[in-house]
């Protein structure tokens, strides 16, 4: 996870500058305390952070990490109750598995404005291999196949917003993502608003984006933005970072997927396979082909083969069709 710190000091880097002594910030689940101390001393956007462990052995460690620096504070217990400090200005919650537990002290945590980082690895939830579990963990009927992750990650978004809503606030990602064996996503926490959140079920019947199969319906899922573009053009590889190409490959299409930040993408080779045709279309012939035709393209962070585009599906397969004809 050391290219995914990297990020996430990146992302604290990217946020508006705060007035001294800067933001305060609370790892709930910090184990030994390498993502928060990272983001207290590489990110220049904190003045203090709190760091909170149930387990004696690891939080012994904690305090030995914590104590060589200043800024930080060690709290040793349950991290479903708030430490002294509370709102603070950045709340992380990087468990092991489910967030869940941890989700409703965690909103309730964060200041009016202020950033909520959470992180789910329970992928074979999320991802629809025990659906069951998916729907008494987060209320949610999972994707399942290629698009799995991405419907967790939006399931992931979807629980945040109603547990905020139930809390009288409301979210708006500014950094969300599927990665490997995880999902992410950086939310603004503000007070209620008087706008519906994009929350909503898939009926595979009438659905017109990317095919994710015929057993929905599925969600409730997140269906607006995984961005916030004005932070994620500010986003750069920090100094000093573990895995610099690995983040500056990963930034860079992020940066790319502003240009079309739409729910679920589709791939060249899956389309051809349920099209029946004999090969796969070139990507960068189907992008610069939806592009002429007025549409919005582009590469997605979730698979290197993957796009996004506003195009409805008929719409892509007809451009598909034709650009295998072409070549044929």
């Amino acid at each position: 996870m050391a290219g995914d710190r990297d990020l996430g000091v990146a992302f604290a880097r990217a946020l508006p500058h705060a007035p001294p002594p800067g933001r305060s910030g609370w790892e709930m689940t910090s184990a030994t305390g390498v993502r928060g101390l990272r983001l207290l001393l590489e990110s220049g956007a904190f003045g203090t952070f709190t760091f909170s462990e149930s387990n004696p052995d690891a939080c012994r460690v904690l305090r030995e990490n914590v104590g060589r620096f200043a800024g930080g504070t060690v709290v040793e217990g349950d991290a479903r109750k708030v430490p002294e400090g509370v709102p603070f200005d950045y709340v992380d919650l990087d468990p092991y598995g489910t967030p869940e537990p941890f989700v409703r002290t965690a909103l309730a945590s964060v200041r009016p404005g202020g950033v909520l980082a959470v992180t789910a690895t329970d992928m074979m939830v999320l991802a629809g291999a025990q659906p069951s579990a998916c729907w008494r963990r987060y209320g949610a009927r999972p994707v399942r196949g290629r698009l799995g992750p991405e419907g967790g990650l939006r399931i992931l978004l979807g629980y945040l917003s109603s547990q905020a809503e139930a809390l009288g606030r409301s979210i708006r990602p500014k950094l969300a993502y599927a990665k490997d064996h995880y999902v992410r996503a950086y939310v603004e926490v503000t007070g209620r608003s008087t706008t519906p959140a994009p929350v909503d079920t898939i009926d595979p019947t009438r659905w017109s984006g990317p095919w994710i199969g015929d057993r929905g319906p599925y969600g409730p899922l997140w269906l607006g933005p995984l961005f916030d573009p004005e932070l994620v053009v500010r986003l750069e590889v920090p100094e000093g970072a573990a895995r610099p190409r690995e983040v500056g490959d990963f930034i860079s299409r992020l940066k790319e997927e502003l240009l079309a930040d739409r729910p679920f993408y589709f791939e060249a080779n899956v389309l051809a396979s349920r099209l029946a045709l004999p090969e796969p279309a070139p990507l960068t012939a189907i992008l610069e082909g939806l592009r002429s035709r007025g549409f919005r393209a582009a590469r997605t962070h979730a698979r290197p083969e993957g796009f996004r585009t506003d195009a409805p599906r008929p719409a892509v397969e007809e451009l598909v069709r034709s650009l295998t004809r072409t070549r044929g």
